[in-house]
């Protein structure tokens, strides 16, 4: 799903500014101090909403320990009867199942899109003051 990273003015900046590039050509910007976590969570809750299913359920249920309720990996592991590792090498497999399964599917990237455009089409008809499309607008962005 991510396509590159690039750095910008790190000779300056205190604050690294950094992007990822995407296959929709969006750009999510981050900075080095800590925001980076939040945007690979949200990556990783999505591919997980949208393809999480396809994973087996013991995948499943690791993956939904670390990732989304955040157990350690001793603890998830201590839990399973495996060791850390296995937790990690299995967490990993499973971030690699999900972005393989973007890339041929693209559905993450198709809902965000669709949300972007709704999102603009609200802001559209709100400056046209039309509440009939606005009202729409909103119920296809809770329905999303």
């Amino acid at each position: 799903m991510i396509l590159q990273q690039i750095n910008k003015d790190e000779t300056t900046q205190t604050s690294v500014r950094k992007e990822k590039i995407l296959d929709t050509g969006s750009h999510i910007g981050y900075d080095t101090q800590g925001d980076y976590q939040m945007e690979k969570f949200v990556e990783q809750t999505l591919l997980y909403d949208f393809y999480g299913e396809l994973l087996t359920e013991r995948q499943q249920q690791v993956y939904e320990s670390v990732v989304l309720e955040d157990f350690s990996l001793s603890e998830v592991a201590e839990e399973l009867g495996i060791s850390r590792q296995g937790v990690h090498d299995m967490i990993r497999r499973c971030n690699h199942t999900l972005e393989e399964y973007e890339k041929k599917l693209h559905l993450v990237e198709k809902f965000l899109c669709i949300k972007k455009q709704v999102q603009r089409i609200s802001q559209i008809a709100e400056k046209y003051q039309d509440r009939e499309i606005t009202e729409i607008s909103k119920e296809i962005l809770e329905e999303l």
